[in-house]
């Protein structure tokens, strides 16, 4: 954003003044619809004395104008103001505005009876450690128990890492411009950001035509959904061949193949052990088992149902491989040699990942589209890293391994990375942390193989799975609390989830 502000000022002449102004009424705006009116009701304006101070000059007048009760109090002195915070302070001041120079936080304080504050001290600009006053200001700002508005960004919130200082504004509000930053998607980062407003302060299109990192939204998942056709059959919509399932773990496998159907997959046929057979045909009643040699009814696959698998393979339009499958050095084999056989779209997930960690070598011989989803113990196996060094640089690292394999790789976590092999990166915002629960990957995995199945590209499938997979979530979060929250209450809701990206893609199209 840095970059594209300094394109359109100096490149194409866009007077800063011209962005200044638009970045403060559209939060102006924005305080409006989330507060409502302003009239008669008291609001500090805290800024620096940079241009995010500068937006918050605006925001006072706006304010002002609207009848409200505005100070600003600025962190500095006015003579040390310069360019285009140095006008509108001067314009803020023309209107009567009371301004407070602070160089010690003992002359700070939030007023009792504030309708909310304005943090306009540092916005996305800050990279570096809080010094005297601002940490004691903004302690009191986060405890003053009074709504914040954050312009740009909560002060003390590094943009480019999602890192915060400690402490950071706790805003109930943040309007950003122009782009999201990566720092709001991530945590710590997200979690200071409130609700995150993005608002177009007039940057001409085409600045951000070298960005290759997208943040996930409703509209983008529902532009990604596959066209059902009102004369269609079973056979239009894809077929699955799941992997899966050993002793102990038929609710993954079985979990999988039910989600694949949830997303809309046609036919699913799930391979397991024939010694769980039995258990299966009890738990499922609309997937399609096929029972496969197992190891000396050790309710794990054997070496020697390669061929089985194969004829279930050449059925399928595309196959996951992984959830519940265990790691017997046979079945470790198995997945092995799949991988790098099948020629069909594919997706390996948790054990299946944690087999091809013996010989990572395999991915990168894979033949078709391969989606990988691991959570960041599992890309750590992968990798040869540490689960540190994997949190430390989740999108670096997922991008990297997927250009490295050719893959398009699912960082599980908070939010989720999608990696492609293009370079491209998307972060997903869906999802809570009600999720971090067993078996929530595995219905991750059939959404992703359902939507391979019914011909969606690598790419689309992993954005559209992960998207839909963290709104589902976010539904039964919404319906049952956090806390409690288990695997199956995600795919119960999975139906919900896309009623409501069928409505937005509805609304687009009316737009």
């Amino acid at each position: 954003m840095r970059e594209i502000d300094r394109k359109a000022i100096d490149g194409l002449g866009i007077p800063g003044l011209e962005l200044m102004e638009n970045a403060g009424r559209l939060t102006y705006e924005m305080i409006l619809d989330y507060y409502g009116p302003a009239e008669n009701n008291r609001v500090p304006v805290v800024a620096g004395k940079g241009n995010n101070g500068g937006d918050g000059y605006v925001i006072a007048r706006y304010l002002k104008q609207d009848g409200a009760h505005v100070e600003i109090f600025l962190l500095g002195q006015k003579d040390q103001l310069k360019g285009d915070a140095e006008v509108n302070l001067k314009k803020a001041e023309e209107m009567g505005i009371p301004i407070h120079e602070i160089t010690d936080a003992e002359n700070f304080h939030v007023p009792d009876d504030s309708w909310l504050v304005v943090d306009a001290i540092f916005g996305t600009g800050f990279t570096s450690l809080l010094r005297a006053p601002y940490d004691a200001i903004i302690n009191k700002i986060n405890y003053s128990g009074v709504p914040v508005v954050a312009v740009d960004a909560p002060s003390g919130l590094n943009c480019e890492t999602g890192q915060v200082t400690d402490p950071c504004v706790n805003a109930d509000l943040t309007v950003t411009f122009g782009l999201p930053k990566i720092g709001q998607v991530l945590y710590p980062g997200k979690s200071c950001c409130g609700f995150l407003e993005v608002v177009d302060i007039g940057f001409p299109a085409g600045l951000d035509d070298d960005i290759h990192t997208y943040l996930v939204t409703d509209d983008e998942a529902a532009k990604l959904l596959p066209v059902r056709k009102p004369d269609a059959h079973k056979g239009d919509y894809g077929k699955l061949f799941a992997l899966a399932g050993s002793t102990g773990l038929t609710g993954a496998a079985a979990m999988t193949s039910l989600a694949a159907l949830r997303c809309g997959t046609g036919l699913v046929v799930l391979g397991c052990p024939a010694s769980l057979n039995p258990i299966f045909e009890t738990k499922l009643t609309e997937v399609m088992t096929r029972p496969l040699p197992d190891v000396a009814k050790k309710g794990c696959l054997a070496l020697r149902g390669m061929g089985e698998i194969r004829q279930q393979i050449d059925w399928a339009d595309a196959v996951a491989m992984g959830p519940g499958i265990g790691t017997h050095h046979e079945t470790a084999e198995l997945i092995q040699r799949l991988a790098k056989q099948v020629e069909k779209p594919m997706v390996i997930d948790a054990d299946g990942l944690n087999c091809l960690s013996k010989d990572t070598a395999c991915l990168k011989e894979h033949k078709r589209p391969l989606v990988i989803s691991p959570h960041p113990g599992e890309f750590a196996r992968l990798s040869g890293l540490s689960i540190e060094e994997v949190n430390e640089k989740r999108i670096e690292l997922a991008s990297q391994h997927a250009r490295e394999c050719s893959v398009t790789i699912i960082l599980k976590g908070a939010p989720s990375i999608i990696a492609c092999r293009s370079g491209n990166i998307y972060i997903n915002y869906s999802g809570n942390e009600g999720m971090a629960t067993a078996g929530s990957g595995d219905v991750l995995t059939g959404l992703i193989g359902g939507f391979l199945a019914q011909g969606l590209s690598a790419r689309d499938s992993a954005v559209l799975a992960t998207y839909l997979h963290g709104s589902a979530g976010d539904i039964a979060a919404e319906a049952q609390g956090t806390r409690s929250l288990i695997a199956g209450d995600i795919l119960q809701f999975v139906p919900e989830a896309f009623m409501e990206l069928e409505s937005c893609r509805e609304e687009s199209f009316l737009d």
